[in-house]
């Protein structure tokens, strides 16, 4: 078994010797660092109305400088509003799916047999059922609530990933260490703590790089159909929502929102992509 410790150590070289991540891990961390503290500069709140720039494009002599949208706030304060919620809504639900598609997936593949049998059936079942539904029907049910947003998303969204670690599991379950544990009178959810999870930590990883940008796009769909965050807050999804309805008469609407929304799924994409290849010891050994 490889060492927990040298292992990531020898994907962080390699993850730095990829371009293509480090550049975009470092965009998202300028973003998220804009994005918290940006507005902390800024003389305009997320939800005030200047009444004399109603629609008024970007400029410097104003101070808007992403200009103002049709009821006059501050564009460039509401991108950086709108990002703290698609972030946030991407980091957290993407949380929540993990910890539900980890404990279930790493269950069924360490037990395997008839309890592996029907959970995977399960996530057969919830498979057929059609994604975006079932939240479009959450959010109706029980109002836009932003913690809703959260949880609905990330409880449904872990299908994939407890088969990915159900997958891993049972092929850790026959390993040396996880045997002598067994052997040793450890009991089952130790075992699976303490020696199954910390093994999957490479595969959640890319996983969650991987996650995260598709969460962001369904909060984004669900803001466009006029079910996610509620006025005054925003998100980008909202934001393009805006824009596209004033696409011709205010460009500069459409533009800056979608410019940040593309920016940070290009970018963790990209990370994905390089931890990936990274956390991969074909990778690493040159194959």
């Amino acid at each position: 078994m490889t060492p927990m410790g040298g292992l990531w150590s020898d994907a962080g070289r390699a993850l730095r010797r990829n371009r293509a991540a480090t550049i975009s891990a470092a965009i998202l961390l300028s973003l998220i660092l804009l994005v918290i503290f940006g507005p902390l500069f800024s003389p305009w709140s997320y939800d005030y109305t200047d009444w004399g720039e109603i629609a008024s494009p970007p400029a410097l002599s104003n101070g808007h400088v992403f200009g103002t949208d049709q009821l006059g706030r501050d564009l460039f304060v509401r991108t950086l509003y709108g990002g703290r919620i698609s972030l946030m809504v991407g980091l957290a639900a993407t949380a929540v799916s993990l910890l539900i598609g980890i404990a279930y997936g790493a269950t069924a593949g360490y037990f395997g047999g008839r309890l592996d049998h029907v959970m995977m059936r399960i996530v057969d079942i919830l498979y057929a059922l059609p994604f975006m539904f079932l939240v479009i029907l959450l959010m109706v049910l029980f109002g836009r609530n932003i913690f809703l947003i959260f949880v609905a998303i990330g409880a449904i969204n872990w299908l994939d990933m407890a088969r990915i670690v159900r997958g891993q599991a049972m092929s850790l379950r026959e390993r040396e260490f996880v045997v002598a544990a067994r052997t040793s009178g450890t009991r089952a959810g130790g075992i699976i703590g303490r020696h199954v999870v910390p093994n999957l930590l490479g595969v959640v990883a890319v996983y969650a790089t991987l996650t995260v940008p598709q969460v962001i796009l369904v909060e984004s769909f669900l803001s466009f159909l006029g079910l996610g965050v509620a006025e005054p807050m925003t998100s980008w999804g909202a934001l393009v929502n805006e824009g596209a309805q004033n696409m011709e008469s205010a460009p500069w609407m459409l533009l800056f929102p979608a410019s940040f929304l593309a920016i940070t799924l290009f970018c963790l994409n990209f990370l994905g992509d390089g931890l990936r290849d990274a956390l991969d010891p074909r990778d690493r050994s040159g194959r």
